[in-house]
């Protein structure tokens, strides 16, 4: 049964781009001719042309955190059905569709964030509501991935070896490409071999550091991380950790054929649970990024439209880098579904330990002994966790930058004192809410509420340019309603559990979607077509 979820979202995925995707970019016109920003505002930093493997590297890592690790897991709650129905549908009709319209819209309008593009359509003040919600969703994130990394660091010391001369690796092979000007297929042979090469030397000396040791550490990697050009670390690191990304797809693929997995738990489970509450709306919050995220949008406008060198490569990175994440967030559901109900209500707490075992008993088929098979599973994760980190820093201090764009206070528009508040905050809330789990909720409605912005953004854009506008505002429609109704219910959760930090920070998001909510109904009224 496991092979046969697998091979169907397989399927799903390959016909949904080539018929889908194309219908998509048939649409849009995409045209090689048009000028894209890279190459238009080359400045070494944040505008570099990049090939597209490279760039996908850097966009699939980004955006496939653990998201579409640990939501799969949670939402199996309710049961293995409802679940894949949703990764295979939401990826397919609204996140890929999310994904590939926010890197087409920021390449026309030159390199801008979703952010800045939706003042085109309601002005600074819906600019400036945008960007604050926004900016406490990417709060949410830092603070979330940042939990999760050193909670994987302190259980998997040797992952944290790993990273740490992988991180490195990416800063040699950056210098490599662009000022040594060596041959990138040459450079990525090398530099592959030295990164499984840090996974057996975090094996062998693992480095063991507290909890909140590894939150400062990592805090300050981000802060410089997020300010350094995006080509000694950001593309190269997140090209290097696509490779991880591909290993753990195409092992866990192959694995699965081998091992064969059973499915164990229960193709329904009914629509509530006392822990999470109603399938509708939590099931479509909790997985977020296996089916679609917010946070996709932002790096897609953030830096991918930045770096993408020809119109054409957009389906390829952004729709495709979709579906690639939709078959990892498969495989995550087929490793909770292997367990009976009394083990995954036991497992579910640490769905990161969950995942790392299930996946290490599937590579195993295939030859790996399982203890490498589970630390290579965990130092995945934590690459694909480290890696959101750092580009949410950077597109968070964008953001803020961006905030401040025309106002008087000129001194919160450098790069380093907007890098500085923005981790610093994410931070903060690491500190005081210790627990990923306890904060995952209010980051995945926030996360889908910000995707359902940026399909309104779509919708707008799509309007103005004549061009049908059904393909994003139906979606658009449909995570609203979800979002609107999830946010107001966390509210009154967090407030009876005492969590006023994320009860401040709710109410931010609530009241500033509805605001947003009302302009886009204005807007869309005066053109009187979709």
């Amino acid at each position: 049964m496991g092979i046969f979820l697998l091979l169907t979202a397989i399927l799903f995925f390959i016909l949904a781009y080539f018929i889908y995707g194309r219908y998509i970019s048939k649409l849009l016109n995409i045209n090689d001719k048009n000028q894209v920003p890279s190459k238009a505002k080359n400045d070494g930093i944040d505008y570099v042309p990049a090939n597209r493997f490279i760039l996908l590297g850097h966009h699939f890592a980004s955006i496939a955190g653990v998201g579409p690790i640990v939501g799969p897991i949670l939402g199996a709650t309710y049961g293995w059905l409802p679940a894949f129905l949703w990764i295979i549908f939401g990826s397919i009709f609204i996140g890929a569709v999310h994904d590939f319209l926010a890197i087409v819209i920021s390449i026309r309008k030159e390199g801008k964030t979703i952010g800045s593009i939706i003042e085109d359509f309601l002005g600074e003040e819906g600019k400036i509501v945008f960007l604050i919600f926004t900016w406490f969703t990417l709060i949410l994130v830092i603070a979330v991935f940042t939990i999760i990394v050193s909670k994987t660091f302190v259980a998997h010391p040797e992952a944290a070896t790993a990273s740490i001369l992988f991180i490195l690796l990416a800063v040699m092979f950056g210098y490599s490409i662009y000022m040594l000007k060596i041959n990138i297929g040459i450079a990525t042979f090398f530099s592959v071999i030295l990164l499984f090469v840090s996974v057996y030397l975090g094996l062998k000396f693992p480095v063991k550091l507290s909890y909140n040791t590894w939150v400062i550490l990592l805090i300050v990697y981000i802060f410089f991380a997020s300010i350094t050009p995006v080509w000694i670390l950001l593309q190269p690191r997140d090209y290097l950790n696509s490779f991880l990304l591909y290993s753990i797809l195409l092992g866990g693929v192959f694995g699965v054929f081998f091992y064969r997995p059973e499915i164990k738990l229960e193709i329904f489970n009914g629509f509530y649970d006392k822990n999470l509450g109603f399938l509708f709306p939590v099931l479509f919050v909790t997985i977020a990024c296996g089916a679609i995220s917010g946070f996709h949008s932002l790096v897609a406008s953030g830096t991918s439209s930045k770096q993408i060198s020809k119109e054409t490569d957009a389906q390829f990175v952004g729709y495709g880098g979709m579906l690639l994440e939709g078959i990892l967030a498969v495989l995550s559901l087929i490793t909770a579904a292997m367990l009976i109900r009394n083990d995954f209500i036991s497992d579910v707490k640490n769905p990161i330990s969950l995942f790392s075992n299930g996946l290490g008993n599937i590579l195993s088929s295939i030859g790996i002994p399982l203890v490498v098979s589970v630390s290579f599973s965990a130092l995945a994760i934590s690459a694909f966790a480290l890696t959101s980190l750092d580009t949410s820093a950077r597109i968070g201090r964008y953001t803020f930058q961006e905030l401040f764009e025309k106002t008087k206070f000129t001194f919160l528009k450098g790069n380093v004192i907007s890098a500085f508040i923005t981790i610093f905050a994410g931070a903060l809330l690491a500190f005081n809410e210790n627990s990923a789990m306890s904060i995952w909720p209010m980051f995945g409605s926030a996360n889908q509420m910000l995707a359902a912005l940026a399909l309104i953004t779509a919708t707008l854009y799509l309007i103005n340019m004549k061009i049908k506008s059904k393909i994003a505002f139906i979606p658009a429609i449909i995570m609203y309603t979800i979002t609107i109704t999830a946010l107001g219910s966390l509210i009154y959760k967090n407030f009876k559990s005492g969590k006023f930090v994320l009860v401040v920070i709710g109410l931010i998001l609530f009241f500033v979607a509805i605001y947003i909510g009302i302009m886009v109904l204005k807007n869309i009224f005066k053109n009187k077509s979709l």
